[in-house]
């Protein structure tokens, strides 16, 4: 079976509606798809780092009880782990403020090593962070020569564009090393002005990536493979609890369609129309599910559905 392996930042989201703290769960864009791979059943390992105290711990057992690998992740005592306070809006998108204190060294040990077949997510803050991108930079290269199956997010938040100016270049150069690049409308806005999708897959092209899908919101999903767009509505969520996660459990869900179609090894280019919508509609169902709830990975019920 492949591996799936996730490297992203670690936070403990504290979520607050009407302005009162109404759950605290492990998150991290990387974090958030991993659980719901591991529940999903696939191999996945977290490639992270996170404090020795006590939100540390909890995210630790956390990973374990759902079949997370966490062999890959550095625990330090120089340090806190770090915290996101997520603000919930009336139609339950979230703001966010981050609270961090990380080491002065960070990622001291080796990632780990892959193989032709086996799945690299990566993007967020986690990507583009001084200190730590070069590093990950250069083992997703060597993984992509490989043959390993690379696929990048940007998911870059607002609260974060302060930095863009640094970072836009970095976010391009991430773009071209992807087999696949799954990014929001509202990251493609934020980063590049973009607001069209044909405009957004003829930047992307031009960065080195043809593969590309764009997750609008609730409206729909547009996606080119292979110079052929599809286009997908999304339907009502009810009830609709939460949108955080739903983008990177819609990462999970077509990393689950592409290991389960055997074509982690293929690679993006022998995709046939039938499992683009294939892996979309994977993508989408996870989504849906975690948008029912205040977790950000899909529901121990819906992984049992995927294994009836």
């Amino acid at each position: 079976m492949a591996t799936v392996f996730c490297i992203g930042e670690t936070v403990l989201d504290i979520i607050f509606n009407d302005g009162q703290p109404v759950s605290a769960t492990p998150g991290g864009s990387a974090l958030n798809s991993a659980v719901s791979l591991g529940r999903a059943g696939l191999k996945v390992e977290f490639v992270s780092e996170y404090g020795k105290d006590q939100p540390g711990k909890i995210i630790d057992d956390f990973l374990k009880q759902n079949n997370v690998g966490t062999h890959f992740i550095r625990r330090y005592d120089d340090g806190k782990t770090a915290l996101a306070l997520a603000f919930l809006d009336k139609k339950r998108n979230a703001s966010y403020s981050f609270h961090t204190l990380y080491p002065r060294i960070r990622m001291k040990d080796p990632l780990p090593t892959v193989k032709k077949g086996d799945v690299i997510l990566f993007g967020s803050i986690y990507s583009i962070s001084p200190g730590i991108r070069g590093k990950i930079v250069s083992w997703v290269k060597k993984a992509r020569a490989k043959g390993t199956l690379i696929i990048y997010d940007p998911n870059f938040r607002k609260s974060h564009i302060h930095t863009l100016e640094t970072t836009r270049s970095w976010i391009i150069e991430n773009i071209s090393i992807a087999d696949i690049v799954r990014g929001s409308d509202e990251d493609f806005f934020t980063v590049f002005g973009l607001q069209k999708p044909d405009d957004v897959r003829i930047t992307l092209s031009s960065f080195g990536c043809e593969n590309v899908i764009i997750t609008r919101n609730s409206k729909s999903v547009i996606a080119w493979f292979n110079d052929k767009k599809t286009s997908v509505n999304i339907p009502v969520v009810k009830p609709l609890a939460s949108t955080i996660g739903a983008g990177d459990s819609f990462n999970a869900g077509i990393i689950y369609a592409l290991v389960g179609l055997g074509l982690t090894e293929a690679g993006s280019d022998h995709l046939t129309p039938e499992n683009i919508r294939a892996m979309i509609g994977s993508g989408i169902s996870f989504a849906a599910d975690v948008c029912k709830s205040l977790e950000n990975y899909i529901s121990t019920g819906f992984s049992k559905t995927l294994r009836s």
